[in-house]
């Protein structure tokens, strides 16, 4: 790979790994050399110490500049989850509801399509559009939310079904994965997010989900996407039954897929939401309430760290994280602050109080506050238009935020302006 000699210039550089003990800045030289970093030193970073921890921010960080920049983007999308009925029994999972619960919901294809064309009009250029397993939906329901939107809006990105849904609407059509992905890619879809997830470990799956999904379907799934044509997102969801040694192996895996297919456009570590979340009810003895500070921080950095030169997106999840906190991971290796999302109904179910949306003009501010320039990108990481000298157009947010403004916490920093921020 050319990144590996173009990096190697900076073999030499001591201003990351300086003050770390020799066993880390042995691997974080490695990584700035251009070498891979393996599960085994992935888990010595994960489970680092004292001085060795801000060595490893620093190397996450220059590793993000040289792969991004100073240029931190994001999507203008709205997300629509079309039902939150569903029977599956995920352990960690707050969202799903029955379907005679009073909460229960199913969206008709025309009313996907009116959430498509509300998002459209201010200015999105994606939907990402995900749901739970209904028992009753028949498999060609995926299809058709893609034609119905393709058909009223065919310039909309349709970033949609998770592979836990591709296993669904297979196992419904009795299609193979693959047939079954090229027939919705043939209808219009764009690209897959990484979902479902969760720890690509079976001993772990078993406790969060029963093995509904194991490791095994959920990488021959992505994989035979990537191999049809369509790109995916990549996540991690931590904090709960997992380990050092889980993350470590989680990330080499999907390194591994990387080298293979090239079909991820992003990582996007998910950090577990405890709150509302039955896993934790049930076992709060057993089951950790989500990852601490310092694993946030660790879990972006690594992964940049890990992945250098294969994903190079590291997206940070605002609506696990919040605004303020999600703004510090663009010290830790993130160059992404994901979508403008416009609903939000997965975290908030499991007790995230972060939020439903924040505009593109606020994404903008954030960036500017942490002194770097704000792009906003499609949803495969193409360049729509950089904001050095303007703004986005201002809009109110779409869900009425009750008096809460998730940039309370800028106004005690000085906001530079976009001319002094780009230089």
């Amino acid at each position: 790979m050319t990144y590996q000699s173009k990096t190697r210039q900076f073999a030499r550089d001591p201003a990351a790994p300086a003050g770390a003990s020799p066993a880390i800045r042995a691997i974080l030289d490695k990584a700035l050399a251009g070498g891979e970093v393996s599960v085994e030193e992935g888990v010595a970073l994960f489970r680092a110490e004292a001085g060795d921890i801000d060595a490893i921010y620093r190397t996450a960080d220059e590793l993000r500049r040289r792969a991004n920049g100073d240029r931190v983007s994001f999507v203008v999308n709205r997300n629509i989850n079309f039902t939150n009925i569903c029977y599956m029994g995920c352990r960690f999972c707050g969202f799903a509801k029955r379907a005679e619960d009073k909460a229960a919901e199913w969206l008709e294809p025309e009313q996907i399509v009116a959430r498509a064309q509300q998002a459209w009009d201010r200015g999105a250029t994606e939907v990402c559009i995900q749901g739970g397993l209904h028992p009753k939906m028949e498999g060609t329901y995926y299809r058709e939310i893609i034609r119905a939107i393709k058909t009223a809006l065919p310039g909309m990105h349709i970033h949609a079904f998770s592979p836990f849904e591709i296993w669904y609407g297979a196992s419904k059509t009795k299609m193979s994965y693959r047939d079954f992905l090229t027939d919705l890619k043939e209808a219009g879809l764009d690209s897959m997010p990484g979902t479902a997830a969760e720890i690509l470990d079976t001993e772990v799956r078993m406790q969060l989900t029963t093995n509904k999904l194991s490791a095994e379907r959920w990488v021959e799934i992505i994989r035979t996407a990537h191999e049809v044509g369509i790109p995916t997102t990549a996540t991690i969801m931590y904090g709960h039954v997992d380990a050092p040694e889980h993350w470590a192996a989680h990330i080499a895996l999907l390194r591994d897929i990387q080298k293979d297919t090239g079909g991820f456009t992003e990582l996007v570590p998910l950090s577990f939401v405890h709150t509302d979340s039955p896993l934790y009810a049930q076992i709060p003895d057993k089951v950790r309430p989500g990852p601490t500070a310092r694993e946030v921080d660790l879990m972006h950095a690594v992964s940049r760290i890990m992945l250098h030169g294969w994903i190079d997106n590291i997206q940070v999840s605002w609506t696990k994280l919040g605004a303020a906190r999600a703004q510090e991971m663009l010290t830790r290796g993130v160059n992404d602050l994901g979508g403008t999302l416009m609903n939000e109904s997965i975290s908030r179910a499991a007790g995230s109080d972060h939020g439903q949306e924040i505009t593109a003009r606020e994404l903008v501010r954030m960036i500017r506050a942490a002194g770097r320039v704000p792009v906003r990108r499609n949803t495969v990481y193409e360049t729509r238009e950089v904001f050095e000298h303007h703004d986005p157009e201002e809009l109110a947010p779409l869900v009425d935020r009750k008096g809460r403004d998730p940039l309370a916490f800028l106004e005690m920093f000085p906001e530079p302006a976009p001319a002094e921020a780009a230089r």
